[in-house]
């Protein structure tokens, strides 16, 4: 069985967390583990500062101000999950969506935390819609596979996803570049051109998109209206 106080515990560390670090905490923090995973939505988390430069267009300077100080906190949120589950940490992803006012946190665990939970979503017809639509921006992922976190989060892994050109930036040392522009680019496409409220049965709040380069695969996570 999931440990929800210790979920709980877990939303509470990183609220505190985020208050101290940028002077201002989330209006909501929310905490689920399902199988190998540790995901914490966030929302009504932007700081005077942000929203000032957002509306000037800064979104950029705004996503690489926020995305080294995320990754340092990170270090040490990965430290108290693996205290507090008993688990190893083997990757962690985030991203922002600045619009809504939202954002993501994912962790990879070693093992298994939570248990799997029942759905009626048509996994494969899912996966069949995201390699479409990544195939209209790179290519189709090698392998796609798909984890319910809960009713309202799913998460997809991507492996086999960039194509030459971008590994050719990469290798040239544009990989901040190249994911400030996937992502604006992506999200755009997932959001336009997918049809995913009628694989959900209901309309998506929340597309997140993070890549690990090094290893070539990237983390989608679908936020569903409750």
């Amino acid at each position: 069985m999931i440990d929800l106080k210790k979920e709980e515990y877990i939303s509470s560390y990183i609220s505190k967390l985020l208050r101290k670090k940028f002077g201002r905490g989330p209006r909501s923090c929310h905490t689920t583990v399902s199988q190998n995973y540790l995901v914490t939505y966030i929302g009504g988390f932007l700081s005077p500062m942000e929203d000032i430069l957002l509306q000037h267009g800064q979104n950029k300077y705004v996503d690489h101000a926020r995305n080294v100080i995320i990754n340092h906190l990170l270090d040490e949120i990965k430290g108290v999950i693996q205290i507090t589950f008993d688990v190893e940490v083997e990757e962690y992803y985030h991203d922002w969506n600045f619009p809504n006012n939202s954002g993501i946190f994912i962790f990879v665990l070693d093992t298994e935390a939570g248990q799997k939970i029942k759905t009626d979503i048509d996994f494969q017809r899912l996966e069949l819609e995201v390699g479409r639509i990544s195939l209209l921006v790179e290519k189709v992922p090698d392998e796609i596979n798909t984890c319910q976190i809960s009713p309202a989060i799913f998460l997809i892994e991507r492996r086999g996803i960039l194509v030459q050109i971008e590994k050719a930036l990469i290798d040239k040392g544009f990989e901040n570049e190249l994911k400030f522009t996937k992502d604006e680019l992506e999200k755009s496409y997932f959001h336009r051109y997918g049809r995913f409220e009628d694989i959900f049965h209901t309309q998506v709040k929340d597309i997140f998109i993070d890549w690990n380069f090094k290893e070539d695969k990237s983390y989608m996570a679908f936020i569903l209206h409750s």
